[in-house]
């Protein structure tokens, strides 16, 4: 199932689509339910996962927002 939203961070606006499956697997986020996760920071990429990380939250704000969105959707 796909999501897609918003979160405010601090001053950070962020648009993210993330797949979120019903039970975790080797392909999730710590082997979790998320599989695939996109988050743009005005309209750039600044973290992506797609069966692995391609892009890997960098600063404090994107790893927040990260945290957040695996907290209420990957265990």
């Amino acid at each position: 199932m796909w999501k897609e939203g918003s979160l405010k961070i601090n001053e950070s606006v962020f648009h993210y689509w993330m797949k979120v499956y019903e039970e975790g697997s080797q392909f999730g986020i710590d082997g979790g339910k998320v599989s695939k996760l996109m988050l743009k920071r005005d309209d750039t990429v600044v973290c992506n996962y797609d069966r692995g990380w391609d892009i890997e939250p960098a600063d404090p704000d994107t790893q927040l927002a990260v945290e957040i969105l695996l907290h209420g959707n990957n265990y």
